[in-house]
């Protein structure tokens, strides 16, 4: 079986091992533009230095409205192509390849004037109520989508993720509790992500593989569960998706009874069984061993690692060397291992 440590190849995704800096919000961009700044810089390319094998650029707006904050990044226009091109470029240098997660909040667009939403309910009290948006209005984010993949093919990505995971606005329309409509994206609530994953593909490379971030259940009475969530990622898949990256939380405001370590790795290896593609797991991931062994026991290909890399700007590095590998740093820091 394949260790943690080991490449993988994916299409024309070449990943010298299986670690993942999954998306992270910073919440960081100074001028409410959307655009990277030095923050961005030195926070990825730290994690390339240290070791990480893929990178994926936190969740990325298609449009200024959309964002979770707006302090948030955005690609709904090409002025923003040349900031994300520095930090991939960079990043890459240092032999991570890298992706950016394209998204929508949707009623969780905190700082929207007027949030949208597949139906017109809020997601909690301390949120306003959204527009339910109407099917013209569907159709243009769709398109807002594709553009905004389009600018990350541009910027030098070696993958895109779509966020349709943790309540964003893509899950707003898949998931039962949340979309209430009556028109085409009511009666087949996975219309509007397959709309969007097909646009994704239309202007991404042949060989470059889409990912797709979703979540496995809903953590709410009446939510769906991993059956339903698996007939939708058929779906997904069968419009274009490559790799699922499987989580949940924050559909609602209710969260999982427990999240200790590899607290939703089941669901990774229930994806990877029913679809037959690679999976990227997550959850609670941060202890190397046990990282390893997902991978060695064949539940994921691929293991993200979010508070840990946090923490840790060399935690893929750390991961290596406490599993018996070489490290994973520049040859300038070699010095820091040599003994005597």
């Amino acid at each position: 079986m394949a260790s943690l440590l080991d490449p993988f190849e994916w299409k024309d995704l070449k990943l010298k091992n299986r670690i993942v800096m999954p998306p992270m919000c910073q919440y960081s961009v100074e001028a409410k533009d959307g655009k990277p700044n030095d923050w961005h810089f030195t926070h990825y390319t730290s994690r390339a230095v240290g070791g990480a094998g893929l990178i994926i650029m936190e969740m990325t707006d298609v449009e200024p409205d959309g964002r979770i904050t707006d302090y948030d990044l955005g690609l709904w226009s090409d002025e923003h192509i040349p900031a994300f091109a520095r930090i991939i470029k960079a990043c890459q240098r240092y032999g991570a390849k890298v992706g950016i997660q394209i998204a929508h909040a949707g009623r969780k667009a905190q700082d929207a004037g007027l949030p949208v939403s597949s139906s017109p309910t809020a997601f909690s009290d301390g949120f306003k109520t959204p527009h339910e948006l109407t099917t013209a209005e569907v159709e243009a984010i769709v398109d807002k989508f594709e553009a905004a993949v389009r600018r990350a093919v541009e910027a030098g990505v070696d993958t895109v993720e779509l966020h349709g995971a943790h309540g964003y606005l893509i899950h707003q329309f898949h998931s039962p509790l949340i979309n209430r409509r009556t028109d085409k994206y009511g009666q087949d609530r996975s219309r509007f992500g397959v709309e969007i994953i097909q646009a994704a593909r239309r202007v991404m490379p042949q060989g470059m593989p889409l990912i797709m971030r979703i979540s496995a259940v809903e953590f709410a009475d009446g939510g769906y569960g991993l059956d339903e969530s698996i007939r939708l990622a058929k779906r997904y898949r069968e419009a274009g998706v490559d790799i699922f990256h499987v989580s949940s939380g924050g559909e609602t405001p209710k969260g999982p009874a427990s999240a200790g370590p590899g607290y939703m790795v089941e669901y990774a290896a229930a994806f990877k069984k029913a679809l037959g593609v690679p999976v990227i797991a997550v959850g609670r991931l941060e202890d190397p061993r046990l990282a390893d062994q997902v991978i060695r026991e064949g539940k994921a290909d691929l293991v993200a690692v979010g508070r840990g890399m946090l923490r840790n700007p060399y935690w893929a590095n750390e991961a290596s060397i406490a599993l018996g590998g070489r490290p994973l740093t520049p040859k300038a820091y070699d010095r820091a291992y040599v003994l005597g």
